[in-house]
């Protein structure tokens, strides 16, 4: 079913660009139209179902009568004052800004139980390994900049102490605590959950937990479910995992993978961490992980890099000239 976001404003520009904008986004579960005539609107409200409707808040008396299951305004201050009647979002903001307000008021309201993307399943690719400063999640990252070049990419890192706010300078009002918070609830979607996505560079990204302990909200069991429901569910094509260490915990997730890369090095320490793995999985897996596991030893990095242009400087250097030929084999 086609769920429909409209827009209408005194700007006609602003709305035909910001329609384009999100059906352009693949992942925007929603057909958004542009109107600048509010008859034109009305007529459309009667004979088709309207999802969501964005006004400029000087129209919001025009389409107080409109049949939309939402109205929602764009209001021209940062510092709006919630009405009750209809929520409010500040208007010139990024649209992956705007998108993220508007999904997270939609989802204030009540849902429909079988809400999601029908699409197959996304391919998981996890990144593990029990050896430390290994250019995990570097290789992750990098993995995900290059695949979504040409794919829907979403990262998830399931490490404690990630860094990655850091790094893309980043300021969250939601992130995975949230997540496995809803999942825990039982009111976990996909369109709450796209409420809390952001972009950096060519992929998507659900922000890492603030503290790390809130990774204990769920079982490593249920950590793998809510992975294996976001793939089923969330229409992307690749779902990259960045695996903390997680110990034994680390199984159950790499379970639900379809391949594991495992960055290894060359040092007696790490070998025998990756003898000790080996042995564990020996005992504990059926044999299934350990058939998708595939070890890589990533180049040595020829220069330090550094936080500013750091995903640049994954693409184009060794790092990424590996990746690419990873990626075509």
């Amino acid at each position: 079913m086609i769920r429909v976001l409209a827009v209408f404003g005194m700007d006609p520009s602003y709305g035909e660009r910001f329609a384009d904008y999100v059906n352009q986004k693949e992942k925007i579960p929603f057909t958004a139209m542009s109107f600048s005539s509010v008859e034109k609107l009305r007529q459309y409200g009667e004979e088709h179902v309207i999802e969501i409707l964005l006004a400029d808040e000087d129209a919001r008396e025009l389409v107080r009568d409109v049949k939309a299951k939402q109205i929602m305004v764009l209001c021209q201050g940062e510092l709006v004052e919630e009405k009750e009647e209809f929520p409010a979002i500040y208007k010139y903001q990024s649209g992956d800004c705007v998108m993220r307000e508007v999904m997270a008021r939609y989802c204030s309201q009540p849902m429909e139980p079988a809400l999601a993307l029908l699409s197959s399943r996304a391919v998981v690719i996890g990144i593990y390994s029990p050896v430390n400063r290994c250019l995990k999640s570097s290789l992750a990252l990098t993995m995900c900049q290059q695949m979504a070049r040409q794919e829907a990419v979403l990262y998830m890192n399931l490490e404690e102490y990630s860094g990655f706010s850091r790094l893309v300078c980043g300021d969250y009002r939601a992130d995975l605590s949230d997540v496995l918070y809803l999942y825990r609830q039982g009111t976990y979607n996909w369109m709450r959950l796209k409420s809390m996505v952001h972009n950096w560079g060519s992929m998507d990204y659900i922000p890492p937990v603030r503290y790390g302990e809130d990774l204990s909200q769920v079982t490593p069991e249920e950590m793998a479910m809510l992975i294996d429901r976001i793939a089923r569910e969330s229409g992307y094509d690749k779902v990259v995992v960045d695996v903390g260490q997680m110990g034994r915990g680390a199984l159950p997730v790499l379970s639900v993978c379809d391949v594991v890369y495992m960055p290894v090095r060359e040092d007696c320490v790490s070998a025998a961490k990756i003898e000790e793995f080996e042995e564990y999985l020996e005992a504990a897996d059926d044999g299934s992980v350990r058939e998708r596991i595939q070890k890589l030893k990533l180049p040595r990095m020829g220069s330090v890099i550094r936080r500013e242009g750091y995903l640049e400087q994954l693409l184009f250097g060794e790092l990424g000239d590996f990746v690419r030929q990873l990626l075509t084999k």
